[in-house]
C-alpha cells in the first residue's frame, strides 16, 4: 500500500522538550547538557540516522535553545544557496543533511568547521552536524569527513510502532483530542511512518477537526485529503 506524505507545517517550534527520545536518550541528553551548560566543550558532535529519526528536529531544537539565550548561530543545509562567510560572533555552527552537500557547500562546511574550532578567548564554539550515514561512509571531501567523525558521534534509531503509537496518543491527549486505535492504525498504514510526518499529520487533523466541528474519524481524514 502506497504511503502518503503531507507537506504541512509543524504546530510549534521543535525543542528538546517536545522530542520523544526513546532509544535516543543518550544523544538528546548530550544536546541538552551542552545547550544548558555555562562551560561548554568545543568538541564537535555528529548525529546520523535514517530519514525520520529526528536529526533535523534536534538541530532546530538546539538552534532554538541557543537563540533563546541570545546567541548567534550559523546554519547550513543542502538548501542553502550562496552560504555566508563564517562570522566570528557565532556561538555555534549547525550543519544539517551533510550527505547532500554539493562542492560549494562542502567548502563552506569545512571553512566553518575550522573557524569554529579556532580558539577564541572566553567563548567556546561548537559544531553540530547531521547526516543519514556515519562519518566514514559519507561521500564528502576527505578533510571534511574526517572532522565530522572526530568528536561525539551518535547514531539515532527510528522508533518502533508501539513507541510511535505512544507518542501519538500522548500528543493527542495533550491537545484534548480523542484518537481511536482505528484512526491511529489508519494513519500508520496510509501515511509516512516517520514520527515527524505523523506529528505534522496529527496537527493538520486537529486543525481540520476544529474547523469542521467534527470528531477525529477515518471519514474526517478522507474528507481532509479531498480538500487539500
Amino acid at each position: 500500500m502506497k504511503q502518503l506524505a503531507l507537506e504541512i507545517g509543524l504546530a510549534s517550534s521543535p525543542t528538546l522538550d517536545n522530542f520523544f527520545a526513546g532509544p535516543n536518550e543518550a544523544a538528546v541528553g548530550h544536546l541538552r547538557l551542552w545547550t544548558s551548560s555555562s562551560s561548554r566543550s568545543p568538541v564537535p558532535s555528529y548525529l546520523w540516522g535514517e530519514s525520520g529519526s529526528g536529526k533535523t528536529h534536534l538541530l532546530h531544537a538546539v538552534h532554538h535553545a541557543l537563540k533563546e539565550q541570545g546567541a548567534q548561530v550559523g546554519w547550513l543545509d543542502a538548501h542553502t544557496l550562496n552560504p555566508p562567510e563564517f562570522k566570528d560572533e557565532w556561538t555555534a555552527v549547525l550543519m544539517d543533511d551533510v550527505h547532500l552537500y554539493n562542492l560549494e557547500q562542502q567548502h563552506t562546511a569545512f571553512n566553518w568547521f575550522v573557524n569554529a574550532l579556532t580558539p577564541r578567548v572566553g567563548v567556546p564554539r561548537w559544531v553540530l552536524a547531521a547526516g543519514t550515514l556515519p562519518p566514514a561512509d559519507l561521500k564528502l571531501r576527505d578533510d571534511l569527513r574526517s572532522r565530522l567523525g572526530w568528536g561525539h558521534v551518535h547514531g539515532l534509531e527510528l522508533l518502533d510502532e508501539p513507541a510511535r503509537r505512544s507518542v501519538l496518543r500522548q500528543e493527542a491527549d495533550a491537545r484534548g483530542l480523542f484518537l481511536s486505535d482505528e484512526v491511529m492504525s489508519y494513519m500508520l498504514n496510509r501515511f509516512s511512518r516517520d514520527l515527524g510526518s505523523l506529528m505534522q499529520l496529527l496537527d493538520h487533523l486537529d486543525h481540520y477537526a476544529l474547523q469542521t466541528q467534527r470528531a477525529l474519524t477515518i471519514p474526517l481524514v478522507r474528507a481532509m485529503l479531498e480538500n487539500q
